[in-house]
């Protein structure tokens, strides 16, 4: 079966890579960096006798894993810590968010003697894998060197379930590679149990994103962050972050039917990937807006449509904001990450397609917290409720929900120790 693998996946490299390097290289301008994918770049730091391997794929995974990172330094600092992800997005977060990691690099590509040759050199003594990200290879070679092999923030969604399913022995396969299961949901553990993995090795801790640590900003950081984006404090700002394509026309569409009700409207739109900014910015231009980016935008300069072209600030923006929309959830996508503008005390509004995070979503409607847009006049009405109240309590509700699905980090950390302490 590994072979089997192995071989479709370099006929898959041979196909990707040039439609990657066009992608990649010509038109972004960034690197492919197959030589640190081929471990040409890792250093041999010596024996290191307590290290742990951490991965996640890409920016959501990594920012979840901030925090627990940072509280893993503290209780254990001579503890070496190596961290991988997948994308080059991913990577420039990593470097700048994950500053106790004591080695960032990009996960290899994932045939067999690559991933031992990252292994030969770390020497980790347990591999922690974030969410669903399950590479057989990197996972295989894990469980041979009879280190300990973890999955933390796990979930499988219905459509992850589904494909499972389809393939549950080569799944099962993959999964018996994994030591210990910690889940954010009942549903996930489930799942698992569903396709074969034996129920005493899951447990469900809670979501890792619960325990965001995001920066408190003051009245005075919040006013000065308007005034440097020309938001004059008579308007009501609506930031709807992490949008996919499909989704910016709607709320674009809907912005405008509310501008000719409602003048003191200001959005902001946060696409989730930076390859997209420039689409969007047409996409606005088609309507009769003001559209700036955040990278043009100077005190006294008015616009009626901001286009987030930075990496990270995403929180901040909500912070601002005075009604958060969550995007990937108009789209049959899935849905993102709701609990930035919880953390921040914001009302949150998404679609219907919150399938990823559908404990959360049912979570956070049923405190009051959020509400789901089914159709054009619930969008509409997100851009025009008028209630202060209303909308201070729905913030409210969603900041105490977001209270209350504490515990994960705690939970994996005794994880970790408990299979270091084994290994």
């Amino acid at each position: 079966m590994y072979v089997f693998y192995s071989i479709l996946l370099f006929i898959y490299l041979l196909v990707y890579i040039p439609v990657y390097f066009v992608r990649v290289k010509l038109l972004r301008g960034e690197s492919l960096f197959l030589r640190d994918r081929l471990g040409q770049k890792l250093k041999d730091e010596g024996t290191q006798k307590n290290s742990l391997w951490i991965h996640a794929v890409s920016v959501g995974e990594v920012l979840s894993l901030q925090n627990l990172i940072k509280k893993i330094k503290e209780k254990h600092p001579a503890w070496t810590i190596h961290f991988s992800t997948l994308t080059n997005t991913g990577m420039r977060v990593a470097k700048e968010k994950l500053t106790d990691a004591d080695n960032i690099f990009f996960v290899p590509l994932d045939f067999k003697h690559i991933v031992r040759k990252f292994f030969n050199i770390l020497r980790p003594r347990v591999f922690v894998l974030a969410e669903s990200e399950l590479w057989p290879n990197l996972l295989r070679e894990a469980k041979r060197q009879k280190k300990g092999v973890l999955l933390i923030n796990g979930r499988i969604s219905s459509r992850s379930f589904k494909r499972y399913s389809r393939f549950k022995f080569v799944a099962k396969k993959i999964l018996k590679n994994i030591d210990r299961f910690l889940v954010q949901t009942e549903k996930d553990k489930e799942n698992l149990e569903r396709i074969g993995v034996n129920s005493g090795v899951v447990e469900v801790v809670s979501n890792l994103k619960s325990e965001i640590d995001l920066p408190i900003l003051t009245e005075e950081e919040l006013q000065k962050l308007k005034n440097n984006l020309s938001i004059p404090a008579t308007k009501r700002v609506i930031v709807a972050g992490s949008t996919r394509k499909g989704e910016e026309k709607q709320l674009i569409e809907a912005y405008s039917r509310a501008k000719n009700m409602e003048e003191n409207l200001l959005m902001i739109l946060a696409p989730r990937h930076p390859e997209r900014f420039d689409e969007v910015e047409r996409l606005c231009k088609d309507f009769p807006f003001k559209v700036m980016r955040r990278t043009e935008v100077l005190p006294g300069k008015r616009w009626d449509i901001l286009i987030l072209d930075t990496i990270g600030e995403l929180a901040h923006f909500y912070a601002l904001s005075d009604v958060s929309f969550v995007g990937g959830s108009l789209v049959p996508w899935g849905g993102q990450n709701l609990l930035e503008p919880a953390f921040y005390k914001k009302p949150v509004f998404f679609g219907p397609h919150m399938e990823n995070f559908a404990y959360l979503a049912e979570k956070f409607i049923q405190s009051g917290g959020a509400r789901i847009i089914n159709n054009n006049k619930d969008l509409d009405e997100m851009f025009l409720i008028r209630d202060e109240k209303s909308l201070a309590k729905m913030g409210k509700s969603a900041k105490e929900t977001l209270n209350s699905l504490q515990g994960a980090t705690e939970k994996t950390i005794k994880a970790i120790e408990a299979m270091m302490a084994d290994s």
